[in-house]
């Protein structure tokens, strides 16, 4: 039996959801990719190189394709709150032993195969879930849930860098652990599938008004949710390859920036602080960016705004290779984190246009095959750039490349089922 959109006329649920998935962003993207500040410490403490030490978040990000899809399977099949349940116990149990380790070699099972464990999934499972309790807004509500990521940056890249001056790197992760079973854990409860698990309608879809009264209605969700492929029929169509490469590039551009953006400002003299600021101030507009250009893409065309962002950020990776000023660096931040945020809320909206939302949460985590791949090379390639040339130019370049391809790309993906909003 399926009720009207708003609970208790006052208070539609799927917002709640979108709320509950931004704190969770916040706390689980704010400690994975707050990495580069600690990049140097964890050089320094092993002796490591540039590349080596890059090596042990790219395994992480390789190991995401793997929990991606086992997340948005589970997702899908079980909810997520159980989902993120465990993603909070694996992401706390990481950063814990991470704080323990005595040799390199160690990092890459606590870091790289625990966290991936503990936060692989988040946008899988937060896209495809709340992508289902929104039609009209859907690219709004994305938006919102994501932008919790780039928040998290915000808080966590000074607070992190203040507990390794105060302590030690160590010190920083057992304290980060500790938050994130404390806010995670709890929070992961108050998730829900769908609306239709509370007896709802997603917002932006109404029932059949008769003589000015909203009827109760007895349908299958199944009958109201687009059509989505299966696996099997994705693998088949010209859209996944594109949104394959899609995310292969532009997660190889974005983990290239957020992995090297603070080793590189100390390189070129910037103190650990300004470093620092700069990573959240990209955290910062790309969380202003996901929701403002998200709303911006329901209303002018989630394919539109994704070209525009993503030539937007290659304009800028190029700007980054001259940028030696803070100021200049201050701008860039800004700049790239704003079209970061709003492509990635345009095109996962686009994606839930393209391939229907039965069984989203799974396709999203197929995709991240690609997403995990240029997430992996972007921190090793920008590690190994320096290494061989010690400085970051031509992995910036590299960067803003990628950008570039990705609009032709996103050009030419079209809607393969479901239905457009």
């Amino acid at each position: 039996m399926l009720l009207p959109l708003r609970l208790k006329d006052r208070l539609f649920y799927g917002w709640v959801v979108v709320i509950a998935f931004f704190v969770i962003q916040a706390v689980l993207w704010g400690t994975s990719y707050s990495f580069s500040v600690f990049f140097k410490s964890i050089e320094s403490e092993f002796n490591l190189t540039r590349a080596t030490t890059s090596a042990v978040f790219s395994l992480s990000m390789l190991l995401v394709c793997i929990f991606s899809i086992l997340g948005g399977w589970a997702s899908d099949r079980y909810g997520p709150r159980l989902v993120l349940f465990l993603m909070g116990l694996f992401t706390g149990l990481s950063l814990l032993l991470t704080s323990q380790t005595g040799a390199a070699w160690q990092l890459f099972i606590t870091y790289s195969l625990l966290l991936a464990m503990g936060s692989g999934a988040a946008y899988v499972v937060t896209m495809s879930t709340v992508s289902r309790w929104f039609d009209k807004k859907r690219a709004l509500a994305v938006g919102i849930a994501g932008s919790g990521g780039g928040l998290g940056l915000v808080a966590m890249a000074p607070f992190a860098t203040y507990l390794i001056s105060k302590f030690d790197w160590q010190m920083a992760y057992l304290v980060i652990g500790l938050i994130a079973w404390l806010t995670v854990i709890p929070i992961s409860q108050l998730l829900r599938k769908d609306p239709y698990e509370i007896g709802a309608l997603p917002d932006g879809v109404k029932p059949e008004v008769t003589d000015g009264q909203v009827p109760e209605l007895d349908i299958e969700k199944e009958s109201l949710q687009p059509s989505g492929l299966s696996v099997m029929e994705l693998f088949k169509t010209r859209g996944f390859w594109l949104a394959i490469f899609i995310w292969l590039l532009f997660s190889f551009c974005m983990l290239l920036v957020f992995t090297h953006i603070v080793p590189h400002a100390t390189d070129i003299g910037i103190s650990a602080v300004n470093a620092a600021a700069i990573l959240s101030l990209m955290g910062a507009a790309r969380a202003a960016g996901m929701v403002l250009l998200g709303s911006v893409a329901d209303k002018v065309g989630r394919k539109k705004t994704a070209i525009v962002c993503t030539l937007f950020q290659a304009g800028v990776m190029i700007w980054l290779i001259w940028a030696q000023d803070l100021w200049m660096l201050y701008l860039f931040a800004i700049a790239y984190g704003l079209a970061n945020g709003g492509l990635l809320s345009s095109i996962t909206a686009l994606f839930g246009d393209t391939f229907g939302l039965n069984r989203l949460g799974l396709i999203l985590g197929v995709l991240d095959v690609g997403w995990a791949i240029g997430a992996a090379t972007g921190p090793f390639i920008g590690g190994l750039v320096f290494d061989i040339n010690r400085n970051y130019s031509l992995a910036f370049l590299l960067g803003g490349v990628a950008m570039a391809i990705i609009t032709l790309l996103i050009a030419l993906i079209g809607r393969e089922t479901g239905r457009n909003s």
